[in-house]
């Protein structure tokens, strides 16, 4: 009944991840137009959209609710969905997170002094993790035998006296070589996912609504790494000038007021930019403004 009056209300249930990809994900959504704001009052946050309804859930958890539709769509990581076995429509990948852009990895690991040196090493052996059925999916495709147990945290410090090998996340491996661990093999790239539940993306107006916000959090995500240039260009220099122009699209060329001049407006990756502009302003580009996107819509 519940879910019935919530289709009548055209309302969109939609889980955020609660904990370490908390802030990260507000944030990135209210670029892409979605202000979520979180009181510690209610387990309920505030979305200026009538017609969604947000939820913080663990991100561990969302992909089980949003298979069993409880929740329409979320956001989650690739990992948990996997973890869980959880059948659901993958709506797309978004590559941020609480630290990097760098997609997140599950690596085995060791002691730096541990004879373990391959997976073959762990027969018999005990590792300590939070992702049990990856770690165990893992061991038999490799034809190994090792008990796994599901470690609540600090699973790092437990490698050193408690079991044989870990199973943790890393982005940068920071973390890992502090507590002076050794990366035996990769088990699994995890980034964030928009995903959906298989009946809402039957439903045309859910569909639409989720698209939507995969469309406008792309267009956030990928503003991040772009800039926008404007300059001014005399006519005779402008074949130089767009010869140095790594255009998204065909630049945008005005007429100006003052005779044989242009404006010219593109977007370009961020990280040229440094380079870019001594050699715009050699070329005969005047007037150069950089600013930043808020969103980029292919």
């Amino acid at each position: 009944m519940a879910k019935q009056k919530d289709e009548q209300k055209k309302v969109l249930r939609f889980g955020l991840p609660k904990g370490s990809l908390q802030e990260a994900t507000l944030e990135k959504l209210a670029k892409a137009g979605y202000h979520i704001q979180v009181s510690s009052r209610s387990y309920i946050p505030y979305v200026d959209d009538e017609e969604m309804e947000v939820r913080l859930i663990r991100a561990q958890e969302i992909s089980r609710y949003v298979e069993h539709g409880y929740l329409d769509c979320g956001i989650t990581g690739y990992d948990w969905i996997v973890e869980n076995g959880s059948k659901v429509h993958d709506v797309g990948e978004f590559l941020f997170s609480k630290a990097t852009r760098q997609p997140a990895r599950w690596v085995l690991c060791v002691p730096e002094d541990s004879p373990i040196r391959s997976v073959k090493d762990l027969e018999g052996k005990r590792i300590a993790t939070e992702v049990v059925n990856i770690t165990k999916r893992y061991l038999r495709r490799h034809g190994v035998k090792a008990e796994v147990e599901f470690s609540w945290g600090a699973t790092e410090v437990k490698a050193h006296e408690l079991v044989d090998a870990i199973v943790e996340v890393t982005e940068t491996g920071s973390s890992l070589r502090a507590n002076k661990l050794r990366i035996v093999d990769e088990i699994l790239v995890s980034t964030p996912r928009l995903i959906a539940n298989h009946e809402a993306w039957r439903d045309p107006w859910k569909r639409r609504k989720i698209e939507t916000l995969a469309m406008l959090l792309k267009g956030a995500l990928d503003a991040e790494i772009m800039v926008g240039l404007k300059m001014n260009v005399a006519e005779s220099r402008l074949p130089e000038v767009l010869k140095l122009l790594p255009a998204l699209r065909n630049p945008t060329i005005s007429p100006l007021s003052q005779p044989g001049w242009v404006a010219v407006e593109t977007i370009i990756d961020e990280h040229v930019v440094r380079e870019l502009i001594p050699k715009l302003k050699a070329a005969g580009a005047e007037g150069i403004i950089e600013y930043p996107l808020n969103k980029v819509v292919y």
